[in-house]
């Protein structure tokens, strides 16, 4: 799967988000090792707490659906920057990422995109030894 496939679906993801608040919809398209994608895109609550960022959905659904091992995945979002996961997100991401290997794809306005390793976004996580 080419990077622009796997950066429009999670443009395709992005379409379902709930964002009454923001008004920033993002979506997400996690490729896992088997070479199945799951998407997912942001659901706001009146509770910021009970946010869920589009990331996390991806990866709660691949996760329910048995699946452990991420190899990459596509965040979208139509900002003047590059929409780049949380901190949340990239803690959970490398829960699933052996070594911070994953690659991050990141868009802005006009379809740009950029590409990172997981372990540039996030060097310092918390593991369990």
């Amino acid at each position: 799967m080419t990077d622009r496939e796997l950066l429009n679906m999670a443009r395709d993801a992005a379409k379902n988000a709930y964002v009454p608040y923001s008004h920033f919809p993002v979506g997400a398209a996690l490729e896992c090792a088997d070479g199945s994608v799951f998407t997912g895109c942001n659901v706001e609550n009146a509770a910021l707490g009970a946010t869920i960022c589009a990331e996390r959905a991806a990866i709660v659904k691949a996760v329910s659906e048995g699946r452990r091992r991420f190899v990459r995945i596509a965040v979208y979002g139509e900002g003047e920057t590059y929409c780049l996961p949380c901190g949340e997100c990239r803690q959970v991401l490398s829960e699933f990422c052996a070594n911070g290997s994953m690659e991050v794809l990141c868009t802005r306005s006009g379809g740009r995109y950029v590409s990172y390793r997981l372990s540039q976004l996030l060097p310092h996580p918390f593991v369990m030894e």
